[in-house]
């Protein structure tokens, strides 16, 4: 199997992988007498269907016989109060530079005593979905958060028949115990009044305390496959993918991968048609998968999709997939059915799972390698496309990935929801240092041939680009026909000049703040060598390739 389950007497003990403090606190839990084991997702939707404050509505789950529901499962909706997205502020990495873990190893005590007063429930997922790379996982959380609970087990592989037989014959991942998560949302603390998410990725074990939104576990949970993945030679991706078959000949593959935060358009490019123009597409997920740096092949991480429902209105034929709802409200219809409102009238960030049915060329795993890498940002000075030569100057653009906040994020007071920031990869639940990625990244461009692109889905200057404009820039790399052309100064860098968004280089307003913008990315790539005793450190060539870029842009100006 891939992870290690269970240990003989002479694996077991002080000093030995799997058995650091964090690791014991939290493993022990599951073995209480207070503990049910949840045993399938028709047990696990029984209980959230009972728990209080559910929401059934009369929406019919697709087919749910199909992964392992009753026939007459419906929609469920649960809503978190006024916790309606992730909070960045509550993570807490063990090994990471200012982390106290003694202190937050006596506080991860009192958190599982304090459960010993009520029941609670085991569940174990999959994690991966190719015998190449697949990962156990187990959640404890206590009775009462029994629709978190169905959430999980939906929105990661449970074991079926099919996926227990490939996980008992995929390949050993050495060194790489189970991953065991305790949850209790009810958590308080004077000292973490946004709660805590306490990690230690090289344990793979996670505590997520006073985190009702179940966001949290999802990602908490990835998190932590993600870093397994990491230290085995992948590329842990925050984005989506798929593959293009252009024509009949089998060199006409195109395989895309699209990075970026939620709202930054992913799942809309991921899944986009293309009006049926190619022979056809197959996608891989739109939030989570890894990229084997050897082979350049790619394995989806979860089965489901976790979406925003804000673009998805009531009578939408997409809500046909809808599996559970969180954070949205509910109405009765003309026929007196219970549906969900879904455009975010109650909150913003309103969630869904959606069944892996809703994209019909769906795929666990792209064998052909990846063709190419889309780093998705919002920064007005970037026209919609353009591409970027030199793997250095490529890996640092994607740690340097600016774009604006999403509301899928739960901010600490005084931050500024409106202010773009940078997001190393999309990716906000790295548990490693940065330099991993970015040799990963850099190793798929100079080692592996992956072109790089930018796609700007904000606007340029103050105009808005078009989902139209996005769509036909990428179609045109897809079947080689873009025309590119080098960008202004950049010795580095090429553009697909569109109508209504060609940079202006002779606009001295535009370039310095072009090279302001460059500038930014550039001084946060300097902070990382103070910040955290150097943790997230890049090598000097990542500096020197956006210092280039700053220089010649600021001798254009001259």
């Amino acid at each position: 199997m891939s992870t290690k389950a269970h240990y003989n007497h002479d694996e077991i003990g002080k000093g030995k992988p799997g058995f650091s403090k964090t690791r014991s606190i939290i493993e022990a839990a599951f073995y209480g007498n207070n503990v049910i084991e949840v045993k399938d997702l028709k047990q696990a939707y029984d209980l959230a269907k009972n728990s209080p404050g559910t929401i059934v509505t009369d929406m019919p789950v697709y087919k749910g016989e199909e992964f392992g529901l009753d026939k007459d499962a419906k929609v469920l909706l649960f809503n978190d109060g006024s916790v309606t997205g992730r909070c960045a502020a509550a993570r807490r990495i063990a090994g990471e530079p200012g982390v106290d873990e003694k202190d937050l190893d006596l506080k991860l005590m009192d958190a599982v005593y304090d459960t010993r007063w009520t029941t609670l429930y085991h569940a174990q997922v999959y994690i991966g979905l190719d015998p190449e790379f697949m990962v156990k996982a187990h959640l404890l959380i206590p009775e009462g958060e029994e629709n978190i609970l169905y959430s999980w087990m939906l929105n990661f592989q449970y074991q079926s028949e099919e996926y227990v037989k490939m996980y008992e014959n995929s390949d050993s991942i050495d060194g790489e115990s189970d991953i065991y998560i305790f949850s209790d949302p009810q958590w308080t603390h004077d000292e973490h009044p946004l709660g805590l998410t306490y990690f230690n990725t090289e344990e793979n074990c996670a505590a997520l305390l006073g985190m009702k939104y179940f966001g949290e576990h999802k990602k908490g949970t990835l998190t932590i496959a993600w870093a397994i993945a990491n230290r085995h030679g992948y590329a842990s991706c925050h984005g989506g993918q798929k593959e293009f078959q252009v024509s009949d000949s089998p060199k006409h593959h195109f395989v895309a991968s699209f990075f970026g935060l939620s709202g930054s358009g992913k799942s809309t490019l991921t899944h986009a048609t293309h009006g049926d123009k190619y022979k056809a597409i197959t996608v891989l997920h739109d939030d989570a998968f890894i990229i084997n740096t050897t082979t350049g092949a790619s394995i989806a991480m979860e089965p489901t999709y976790f979406d925003k429902t804000a673009d998805y209105p009531t009578g939408c034929p997409d809500n046909k997939f809808l599996l559970t709802a969180q954070n949205c409200s509910a109405t009765v219809d003309d026929q007196g059915k219970v549906v969900l409102v879904t455009e975010d009238i109650r909150n913003g960030n309103g969630r869904a799972i959606k069944s892996k049915l809703w994209s019909p060329n769906r795929v666990d795993k792209i064998v052909s390698p990846i063709s190419a890498i889309f780093w998705i940002m919002k920064d007005p000075t970037i026209p919609p496309l353009i591409k970027i030569n030199g793997s250095n100057l490529a890996a640092v653009m994607g740690a340097t990935l600016a774009t604006k906040r999403s509301t899928a994020e739960r901010l600490a007071p005084g931050i500024d929801p409106n202010k773009l920031v940078v997001e190393p990869y999309a990716n906000p639940f790295r548990t490693y240092p940065l330099v991993n990625d970015y040799k990963k990244f850099r190793s798929l461009v100079k080692d592996r041939n992956v072109d790089c692109y930018i796609l700007n889905t904000g606007d340029f200057m103050g105009k808005d680009i078009t989902p139209s404009v996005t769509l036909n820039s990428i179609e045109q790399i897809v079947e080689g026909s873009a025309d590119l052309k080098p960008w202004g100064p950049f010795s580095n860098m090429e553009v697909l000049e569109v109508e209504g968004y060609i940079p202006d280089f002779n606009d001295e307003v535009y370039v310095n703040t072009l090279k302001a913008r460059m500038t930014e990315r550039l001084n946060f790539i300097f902070e990382k060598d103070t910040e955290k005793d150097g943790y997230d450190a890049l090598p000097t060539e990542a500096k020197e390739a956006l210092a280039k870029v700053i220089s010649e842009a600021h001798n254009h100006v001259k």
